[in-house]
């Protein structure tokens, strides 16, 4: 291999190896993974509860602009189908928020209270020990300052 070919290989396996990209590669594949809860979720139960109150299928609701729309015929206004899309990616984001982005937030807030209560107990040791330190100082230079009267 040329000097060129082996510093290109190094700078591809350096961009393979950077962290970031394997991280966002573990996201897609997550991801992708988890769009299938959520699909099951959102065609499972969201959309039987939707269902229950109107239509499961909104893509046959449309207005006609012309005067006549019979078949294929006229211009046809689908406002069903990007009802329906927009629905859906409504329940989809609050399905993903509330049962991926919320507890995650709270369990990530209990951590980091549990650090900070952690960091707050090492303090309030390190400043009863500094004071006991300044205690002693204190009696050992009062102790010297005795001594030194005497003589």
């Amino acid at each position: 291999m040329s000097e060129k070919e082996t510093s290109v290989w190094q700078g591809f396996k350096a961009f393979l190896m950077r962290g970031n990209v394997v991280d966002l590669a573990v996201a897609v594949v997550i991801g992708a993974a988890f769009t299938n809860i959520v699909n099951a979720v959102v065609k499972g139960i969201i959309n039987p509860v939707v269902g229950a109150i109107g239509t499961k299928n909104l893509d046959h609701y449309s207005s006609c602009l012309s005067s006549t729309c019979q078949g294929d015929e006229g211009i046809q206004i689908l406002w069903g189908s990007v009802l329906g899309a927009a629905l859906s990616f409504v329940i989809t984001a609050a399905v993903v928020y509330f049962l991926m982005v919320l507890p995650m937030a709270k369990y990530l807030a209990r951590l980091e209270a549990r650090r900070k209560a952690k960091e707050g107990t090492q303090e309030v040791l390190e400043v009863t020990e500094l004071e006991v330190l300044k205690e002693i100082r204190d009696a050992l230079v009062a102790q010297r300052g005795s001594g030194h009267d005497r003589q």
